[in-house]
């Protein structure tokens, strides 16, 4: 097949990566062309040059506008338009057979736009009203949509999804996240380095049940970073950087223990099925997919109770490591989600309106 790859364009999709959209779009450009479809990746021009790559625009809008996300700035909104707009008649006249769409715009939602080429929108964000009535609007035997797990789905379409929308979980390669036999007594977090992903919870509840832990990801929010994290740092608690997919892993494999503390309703929460393909336990915060992820792979307790989250520690620390990473090799492997993303392509190329996989509809 020949595939449109439309992405997000916040940050570049290239290792090491900002956060899940844009490591799930960097995974499933590889993964397709590794399995022989012809893919064009229409993304930030700074994005991976490995992919064959159509600019949307030429750098990612943190660059050029940064910090303006979710700031309702105009000329940021004017700037996504344009280059969606572009870019969406590029893949109009472009012989595609299919589009996947990752962008969370509102434009490839158009029936316009759907009826001219097949396209499948994988929703990776909770509702919010700039896009809502958009998605509600665009199911059609064009257009199918995916949330990645069925709270998620659920979210979107409180009083019932439509044939067209169904369960995408992510995945990962568990070669990539090799297996740890062993832990050395300390926890690992992992994540965007910003308020709603609470690593200042794990901090608190770390350091009340006496575990040394190592934070990971980017520092997308400073002011966060300056006031509620970096004080907090020291002694047993430390900041171990912003790490590509590989040193990550070689990190998680030696902790014992993953803190997982999302603080909104995370649609699938791709940080915690990493940790658990490399054997750790979760303890964590029962908040959006969280269970549906987690399952015996932990212990969840409620959002935003670092007491309750440092009461949880023990019991999972005492969980097998062999537990949550057979838990990834049975729901949520690399290649059952290509698998899936294949069988909705082809649906869509077919007409068809009803879920080639049914089950996927419900909580795994």
């Amino acid at each position: 097949m020949r595939i449109a790859l439309l992405a997000h364009l916040r940050y570049p999709i290239a290792p090491p990566f900002a956060g899940g959209l844009e490591a799930y779009c960097w995974h499933l450009a590889e993964g397709l062309t590794a399995r022989g479809h012809d893919v064009v990746l229409f993304a930030t021009g700074d994005s991976d040059p490995r992919f064959s790559l159509d600019p949307v625009s030429p750098v990612h809008h943190e660059k050029s506008f940064p910090g303006l996300e979710h700031r309702g700035d105009a000329g940021l909104r004017a700037h996504v338009d344009a280059a969606y707009a572009a870019a969406l008649d590029r893949i109009g006249a472009g012989g595609f057979d299919v589009v996947h769409n990752n962008s969370l715009s509102r434009l490839p939602l158009e029936r316009r736009r759907t009826d001219t080429v097949p396209t499948l929108t994988s929703l990776h964000a909770p509702p919010y009203d700039a896009l809502r009535w958009f998605v509600h609007d665009s199911p059609s035997p064009h257009h199918r949509l995916t949330a990645t797990s069925a709270a998620h789905l659920a979210a979107w379409w409180p009083d019932g999804a439509p044939p067209e929308a169904s369960v995408l979980p992510n995945g990962v390669d568990p070669a990539a996240w090799p297996f740890g036999a062993e832990g050395d007594g300390s926890a690992a977090w992992s994540g965007r380095l910003t308020p709603v992903k609470g690593a200042h919870h794990a901090i608190a509840a770390a350091r009340s049940a006496g575990l040394p832990l190592t934070l990971f990801g980017p520092i997308e929010e400073p002011d966060y970073w300056e006031t509620a994290i970096r004080p907090l740092l020291g002694g047993s608690i430390r900041y171990g950087g912003h790490l590509a997919g590989s040193a990550l892993a070689a990190e998680l494999a030696r902790a014992s223990l993953f803190l997982f503390t999302p603080c909104w309703d995370e649609p699938f929460g791709l940080a915690a099925i990493e940790a658990m393909a490399c054997g750790l336990p979760v303890a964590g915060f029962a908040r959006g997919a969280a269970r549906e992820v987690v399952g015996e792979g932990g212990c969840l307790v409620a959002s935003e109770d670092a007491a309750a989250l440092a009461g949880a520690i023990p019991a999972a620390l005492a969980i097998p490591r062999e537990i949550p990473r057979e838990r990834v090799l049975r729901l949520f492997t690399r290649e059952r989600w290509l698998d899936r993303c294949e069988a909705l392509y082809a649906a869509l190329r077919a007409g068809d309106a009803s879920s080639p996989f049914p089950a996927s509809r419900a909580a795994p």
